[in-house]
């Protein structure tokens, strides 16, 4: 799988969203109003739309089969399940409060801080899904382990996306809205997955070509949904984005610290234990990134449309590529000095396939 235009130009294109999105909200605040409107039990309809488009043609790529292959490939699976669920978010939360709640405070509104860490937060708390199969791809990433890996972390997912980002939402004492949290994992998470599993078999038994060509068809339109979705966003904070342009760069500092930070202790942890270097590129990289159509759905869903968790959340998105390009590149760099001292000589099963 390689990057096509629109995932190789996503930064570029979110930039352009944060123009368009700021540019109508002064023009058409009457149609901005109308969206922010058009809600049900604490859903916005429009929004929710966006999302569902975006995130089913994700899940559609996980086939929940391969999960009997992680015992293939324990050690890398373990290094990643232990940086996604036990490092990621809590370090996010640590990062997020030195540098927001107190560093970078006094530039900040203070109205706003609790929301910005709470949106970052939501980024770290969802890992990554299918965007990891690209990097994966790009630095020759062993396939079996990161389908596997990746449909794992959605299983998982379902079950701890809710009491995990509710305790860290305590600990950094913000109040949690458990009901809009629980009905944010129902509509993001639990409903998507069993709608794409089925659509997904459905299409299987038409044979992988016309699987193929439904996925070439989707991927275009999931993104351009987030790019809609991105443009309704910057268009509520459009006002505050030009009174204080200087934001969006320090809400990227924790982001930027917390992927390399993770990125380098996944691959340097998989080094320790003698995990093939095809294993441990990806493990680095799925440790590293987040599920950004998720945290954007949650953050909305909890905060508002018009909220700095909203805000926080899209900034992942905007660091999304450039980043972890830069990852793919130093963990390909760096494969003589990883296999050099990777401990032990990789089992068959390491290296099969």
């Amino acid at each position: 799988m390689t990057m096509g235009i629109f995932e190789r130009y996503l930064t570029l294109w979110v930039a352009l969203c944060i123009v368009a999105g700021v540019a109508l909200g002064h023009v058409m605040p009457s149609f901005f109003g109308a969206i922010a409107a058009a809600e049900v039990a604490k859903v916005n309809l429009p929004v929710a739309m966006l999302i569902w488009l975006m995130i089913v043609p994700m899940l559609l790529k996980i086939d929940f089969g391969s999960l009997g292959q992680v015992r293939e490939h324990w050690r890398g699976v373990g290094v990643t399940l232990f940086i996604n669920w036990a490092v990621k978010p809590f370090s996010m939360a640590l990062l997020g409060s030195f540098f927001i709640g107190h560093l970078f405070a006094p530039w900040l509104p203070s109205g706003q801080i609790p929301s910005y860490i709470a949106g970052l937060i939501l980024l770290a708390a969802a890992p990554c899904t299918a965007m990891v199969f690209v990097w994966s791809n790009l630095c020759e990433g062993e396939p079996h382990y990161t389908l596997s890996q990746v449909a794992l972390n959605d299983v998982i997912m379902v079950f701890l996306f809710a009491p995990l980002v509710g305790l860290l939402l305590g600990v950094a004492s913000i109040s949690v809205p458990w009901d809009t949290l629980l009905l944010s994992v129902l509509l993001y998470i639990v409903v998507p997955v069993i709608v794409a599993q089925l659509w997904r078999k459905m299409l299987l038994r038409r044979g992988d070509d016309g699987f193929d060509r439904v996925m070439r068809m989707l991927q275009p339109l999931s993104l351009v949904a987030l790019l809609a979705t991105l443009v309704l966003l910057f268009g509520f904070q459009g006002e505050q984005i030009v009174r204080q342009p200087s934001v969006i760069a320090i809400l990227a500092v924790p982001i930027l610290v917390q992927v390399y930070f993770n990125a380098g202790l996944a691959y340097w942890l998989s080094r320790r234990l003698g995990v093939a270097w095809c294993v441990a590129a990806p493990a680095a990289l799925i440790g590293a990134s987040n599920f950004f159509e998720l945290a954007v759905a949650a953050a909305i869903s909890l905060f508002g449309l018009d909220s700095g968790a909203a805000l926080a959340t899209v900034v992942g998105v905007l660091v999304e590529v450039p980043v972890m390009l830069s990852v793919v590149r130093i963990v390909k760099a760096t494969r003589g000095w990883y296999e050099a001292g990777a401990g032990k000589v990789p089992t068959a099963l390491e290296t099969s396939q």
